[in-house]
């Protein structure tokens, strides 16, 4: 007890860090639109950009010079139509983005989004049926994507539409068409988040009608997210995830308590355009409050941040996070 404890002698000599980011655990997002040659600023994400085919190899590039390891690829097609079948176009955006990335960058880990939000016209993540969107039928689709992902060359694929099942779907599929070492990461606790806003803008995904209360979850739970993880790993899942994430640390730090299972965090788009705007406005320190706010992400049990920040934060990083 105090006079003999004093806990500041140990943070005056800056010695004890009980939780260390690293480049290790960031995954960097990237748009790949085939509508357009070099890259296009994304107005709603500042730093951010839709890339052609050709200029995301680049972008891939940096990344791992920067000790990136893995990226995360959305796709925007040049066609959509009402059941998402560019998705599983052998020759789709996604397809042709992973076949080159990994010629150009053999050790670096493409996770691909597999879902329909980017593809359809009605910008849901299943097939529609009087205004109402299909789980089972939606399956076989699911499986249909992931199999023509794992053919390109993806080492992950990441399920984000939330159907029932999907996962189980999508690993008979692989497994049956001999892609079992294709890994699944699983969106498994995705909540109906308002945050989610600026990557409709960059990924062209806003839906037509409706919500998606149907199938994200509701922001008010926290038990059913631990019911969703436990049924993806039964299903199959290899990684699953926690989106967002700043919001729902406690959702990363319940699962993280429950499962032995490598864990991921989204800080997703409405996370990142917050600090942007505030560091813009300079209403705060972007720089230390990204480190900050990914260093939470981590304290709470993710092993692994899907982050628009993934290059900025590798920069620092490299030479040490700001402190005050």
């Amino acid at each position: 007890m105090f006079p003999a404890v004093r806990m500041r002698r140990l943070r005056t000599l800056k010695l004890i860090k009980e939780t260390r980011l690293s480049t290790d655990d960031l995954i960097l997002p990237l748009f790949i639109d085939e509508n357009i040659a070099g890259k296009m600023p994304i107005e709603s994400m500042p730093g951010q950009y839709r890339f052609s085919i050709e200029r995301a190899v680049k972008e891939v590039s940096e990344a791992r010079s920067l000790g990136i390891k893995s990226v995360l690829l959305f796709g925007i097609p040049t066609k959509k139509d009402e059941t998402g079948s560019e998705a599983f176009n052998k020759e789709g955006v996604i397809q042709r983005a992973v076949r080159v990335i990994k010629k150009a960058a053999e050790d670096i880990v493409v996770i691909t989004d597999l879902c329909l939000c980017e593809y359809t016209t009605h910008g849901h993540c299943g097939l529609i049926e009087n205004g109402i969107v299909l789980n089972d039928p939606t399956l076989e689709v699911l499986g249909k994507v992931a199999v023509s992902q794992a053919e390109a060359g993806a080492d992950i694929v990441a399920p984000s539409g939330m159907m029932d099942g999907m996962v189980k779907a999508i690993r008979n599929s692989l497994d049956t068409e001999g892609f079992a070492d294709t890994a699944i990461m699983s969106y498994a606790a995705k909540y109906n988040s308002a945050l989610y806003g600026p990557f409709r803008d960059a990924a062209d995904s806003g839906f037509m009608f409706g919500d998606r209360s149907g199938y994200q979850m509701d922001f008010h739970n926290a038990r059913e997210a631990l019911r969703e993880v436990e049924l993806d790993i039964a299903e199959g899942a290899d990684i699953v995830m926690v989106k967002p994430a700043i919001f729902y640390l406690d959702i990363i730090a319940k699962v993280r308590a429950k499962f032995d299972v490598p864990l991921a965090a989204y800080n997703v788009s409405g996370e990142y355009s917050m600090i942007k705007a505030a560091s813009e406005k300079e209403f705060l320190n972007g720089e230390e409050v990204m480190i900050e706010c990914l260093t939470a992400i981590k304290r709470a049990g993710a092993d692994l941040i899907i982050t628009y920040f993934a290059k900025e934060a590798a920069e620092i990083l490299s030479t040490g996070a700001p402190s005050k």
